[in-house]
């Protein structure tokens, strides 16, 4: 977190250089005491870059009233460099920041663990639609494609002159018939005038409306 330089006047007692440290808190080989801030023409603190001036001056303002001892100390002994860094104010407050994070990366966490059988609840639902109900509607479906299909080929011109012809057909068979039982005698003139004239007349009609049927679809 930070490094001292003083003067030469004092060696520093060996201290390691442990793995824990910021590499901005282990000391160089030549540094000796630390140096109160007063003494700048000799000695400063080399602060990380990302710390504003006012940051920095909060820390360098709790070191000041410190003694070589103490200073020494906190190079030296993890533990009391930890209650120091601790005892920051910035990292107070990072502290604080990553506990609310985690109360709040919790809460979210149960919440959603409560929310788990409801999901469940409507997976199972989203699966019986696709096996029942999506199913029922499916054949539904096709069942109407196949009505639709079927309607398509009874009006098609094709379907529709075959049963024009079919009608045809069945209007001179019936025009036979009814000569025939005029020969038989088994009905007078006067009836078998009318209802053969009526049969005779729809034969006919039916038979334009096939040729015309006929030369439409060919041009």
């Amino acid at each position: 977190m930070f490094k001292f330089w003083g003067s030469q006047d004092q060696q520093p007692q060996d201290i390691s250089t442990q793995s824990w440290y910021p590499p901005s808190v282990v000391s160089s080989p030549n540094s000796s005491r630390p140096s109160t801030p007063g003494s700048s023409s000799s000695s400063s603190f080399n602060l990380p870059s990302h710390i504003s001036p006012a940051e920095a001056a909060g820390i360098i303002a709790l070191l000041k009233d410190k003694s070589v001892d103490e200073l020494r100390k906190l190079l030296s002994d993890k533990e009391a460099y930890q209650q120091f860094l601790f005892s920051l104010d910035q990292v107070k407050i990072q502290n604080n920041i990553r506990d609310e994070l985690r109360k709040e990366t919790l809460q979210l966490a149960r919440e959603n663990l409560e929310k788990e059988p409801r999901i469940m609840e409507l997976r199972n639902q989203c699966r019986i639609i696709r096996t029942t109900e999506l199913a029922a509607a499916q054949e539904k479906l096709n069942e109407l494609e196949r009505q639709k299909e079927e309607i398509m080929r009874f009006y098609s011109p094709a379907s529709l002159l075959q049963r024009l012809q079919e009608a045809m057909n069945k209007t001179e068979e019936e025009s036979e018939n009814l000569h025939r039982q005029l020969l038989d005698r088994e009905i007078d003139m006067g009836a078998f005038v009318q209802k053969y004239k009526k049969l005779r007349t729809t034969y006919h009609r039916r038979a334009l409306i096939n040729i015309a049927a006929k030369t439409s679809s060919a041009v």
